[in-house]
């Protein structure tokens, strides 16, 4: 996590979440904020909202969708989620290395080296294969131990997964391994959060059909999932056991057109100061090509971020936030620089705050916004700010002997 600044608070130790916005003048003029206070809000509403005894898995692979999977995860833990998950094995290791006692899921497949250390350290393992489930049976068995595991349902996203019409073999190898015990079954929407649900709703008769043939052979499970956070919103014949939430909490809406919680926000804020102030005459260019020329006199101030930092590496397109007013971003984007058209704004001098997205003011740069200059998604964005952009926490963590025991 990485957020020390020599103007933290003494009590306040290298590494540790801040708790005062004296922390915001960081090692650089540029870092993200995570109000963890909000994110708690945010988990907190998402409770008041889902249907009581949904379970709620939090989804904080990808460090959190760049929030910081150690933070995210114990605020969720506080506020009652019963899961966690995780893509990789390192990511799962950095949480159980940190205290992180809770229910850990890894999405996706393993390979088989992997499969020691998810028994060793108690890792739930999606499954879609039968030299998988034999691996994990015979690694639990020499371990004392009966592990529980989770069959992926390919419904029709064609990612991972055994395939619907033929789970059931699968299922009854694992309750036939008697080191291990088949407490989930999950499925993906390939798209829940679009206004039209036709093929979301063939995925869900697709898992339904799935469900049906394991109970015909006598099998059945505690937990039944399939919502992202789109099918939660959208969906709610599909909540079925429990919900796996990512984005939601983070204070994004998945889509422009899902339903929405109102007061849920945004958790992050991409901040920088202005570093430099240039005074162009009429005809001098800005940045590399050249690509924006002064039609006048104009006022350019430098913020020491760029696509370095995850920005979209974009020409004359774009705005910051200063003073509460969107300024326009000209010429191009650099690697560790951006340069912003401040004339408008004669207040604006050196070192001031500008925000490249969030809220200032009654002004917001959404990160949907983001999003269309990169041509991307809101989850590409959050999750592509990089490690070097120093993450500052507003707020407490919730502390240690909150966190729940290993069991559902």
């Amino acid at each position: 996590m990485n957020v020390a600044s020599d103007l933290c608070p003494p009590e306040q130790s290298v590494g540790e979440p801040a708790t005062r916005v004296d922390c915001l003048l960081s090692s650089r003029p540029a870092w993200i904020e995570i109000d963890l206070d909000r994110l708690r809000r945010n988990f907190q509403l998402i409770n008041q909202d889902k249907p009581s005894g949904l379970g709620l898995l939090s989804v904080v692979k990808d460090e959190a969708y760049g929030h910081g999977a150690l933070p995210t995860a114990k605020v969720a833990l506080e506020c009652g989620a019963s899961f966690l998950a995780s893509s990789t094995i390192q990511e799962a290791m950095q949480l159980r290395d940190a205290g992180i006692r809770a229910r850990l899921l890894l999405l996706g497949d393993r390979q088989e080296a992997e499969l020691p250390w998810c028994v060793a350290h108690d890792l739930t393992c999606c499954v879609s294969e039968p030299s998988t489930v034999a691996r994990l049976g015979y690694l639990a068995a020499r371990a004392g131990k009966r592990a529980p595991v989770h069959i992926k349902i390919n419904s029709g996203m064609n990612r991972y997964g055994v395939r619907w019409d033929q789970a059931a073999p699968l299922a009854a190898l694992i309750d036939s391994t008697p080191s291990l015990f088949l407490e989930g079954v999950l499925t993906h929407f390939a798209q829940s959060d679009e206004t039209d649900k036709t093929f979301a709703l063939v995925q869900l008769a697709r898992f339904e059909e799935a469900m049906r043939a394991l109970a015909q052979s006598g099998l059945s499970v505690k937990l039944r999932h399939i919502c992202n956070s789109g099918g939660f919103l959208d969906l709610p014949q599909a909540h079925l056991d429990l919900v796996r939430l990512g984005i939601l909490p983070l204070g994004v809406f998945p889509s422009a057109v899902c339903r929405r919680i109102p007061g849920i926000e945004p958790v992050m804020t991409v901040k920088a100061r202005i570093a430099a102030i240039q005074q162009l005459q009429p005809g001098d260019s800005v940045g590399y090509g050249m690509r924006y020329v002064a039609p006048s006199p104009r006022r350019i101030g430098v913020l020491p971020i760029g696509y370095g930092d995850g920005f979209p590496r974009v020409r004359n397109q774009g705005f910051a936030l200063i003073h509460g007013v969107r300024a326009p971003l000209v010429g191009g984007t650099a690697m560790d620089a951006l340069m912003v058209d401040i004339t408008a704004l004669p207040q604006a001098q050196l070192w001031d705050e500008a925000v490249l997205m969030g809220r200032q003011g009654q002004e917001e740069i959404t990160v949907h916004e983001i999003a269309r200059l990169k041509n991307s998604v809101s989850y590409d964005v959050l999750a592509g700010w990089r490690s070097r952009l120093p993450r500052i926490y507003i707020g407490q963590t919730s502390p240690d002997d909150n966190q729940p025991e290993n069991g559902i």
